[in-house]
């Protein structure tokens, strides 16, 4: 038997109503295997809203509370402070969601749950878009995609405005830890979300989530368009632990229109504006390297 350091023990169950090549399905399944059945999730308006199946049905061997769009930090600090007033202490809160209600609509409640230092773990699942409501650009679209809100061959075009970092944004923060995961490179997941269970405080995981619809891509290579994300510096994989960075995979080097092309939503790119996006990319690649050198 092939040796892997990743549990063989499922809290995701087969049923799930995502679509084929969801991302977003194995995001859950890597997260709860990490962090094991003493979870509770609190989810928002988002796909995952609806994907763990109909009433009394579902997918997910864990508590799960549902809450509006804007209030995951809220909820996941209310669900903590309960906890702790009965005296539980070995229950892992997490809030699950999307990027939508993760860099725009839930900002300022986990933002706050943040600064108030509240022991839960944050996980956005991102996709890119608000993909539950019809792909309409968020905050953490990148520059140059298609979606139905910034549509090609009008007067604005495709998005025109650079992704959030989301990532130094809760680095601002002071959080204990904070890391990027892909679901091409689970055990790297998994070690993660493993080592976030195990600190104390506010934890941050910003989870790459390939989506076949909202993509325009074939569902069969949902893995291999999130290793190609990682491989030409799309979506690095490090970490930051107690204001330390960490490259924890470097990847490949490959030019950004191997990730580019197997997606339809960058169609319609000219050489020039790919272009632009490799230089945007290999600068913030090697302000990642400085900072990982500087210990910042």
């Amino acid at each position: 038997m092939t040796k892997t350091t990743i549990p063989y023990e499922e809290f995701a169950y087969p049923g799930s109503t995502g679509c084929p090549g969801c991302g977003a399905n194995l995001v859950m399944r890597y997260l709860l295997k990490a962090l094991g059945e003493r979870t509770i999730l609190s989810i928002p308006a988002c796909c995952w809203a609806v994907m763990p199946g109909y009433w009394p049905s579902h997918c997910l061997k864990v508590p799960l509370l549902y809450t509006a769009f804007e209030a995951t930090g809220a909820a996941i600090s209310g669900l903590r402070a309960a906890l702790d007033v009965k005296g539980v202490e070995d229950v892992t809160v997490v809030g699950f969601a999307g990027d939508g209600g993760t860099v725009d609509i839930g900002l300022q409640a986990m933002s706050g749950a943040a600064e108030r230092r509240t022991d839960v773990i944050y996980v956005m699942y991102d996709n890119e878009a608000y993909m539950n409501t019809g792909i309409q650009r968020s905050g953490s679209t990148p520059w140059g995609a298609w979606t139905t809100t910034t549509p090609v061959g009008t007067n604005h075009g495709f998005k025109h405005e650079s992704k959030k970092d989301i990532m130094s944004i809760m680095q601002a923060h002071g959080i204990p830890y904070a890391a990027t995961v892909s679901v091409a490179h689970p055990e790297d997941f998994v070690k993660k979300a493993a080592k976030a269970k195990s600190i104390k405080g506010f934890r941050f995981i910003h989870a790459m989530s390939p989506c076949p619809p909202g993509w325009r891509m074939n569902p069969m290579h949902t893995v291999e368009v999130a290793r190609l994300a990682v491989d030409t510096h799309m979506f690095p994989l490090y970490e930051i632990e107690h204001g330390k960075v960490r490259i924890t995979r470097k990847g490949k080097g490959l030019p950004v229109s191997e990730y580019l092309k197997a997606q339809g939503r960058f169609s319609h790119l000219t050489a020039p504006e790919v272009s632009a996006i490799q230089k945007a990319v290999d600068e913030s690649w090697k302000l990642l390297l400085a900072k990982e050198a500087s210990g910042t």
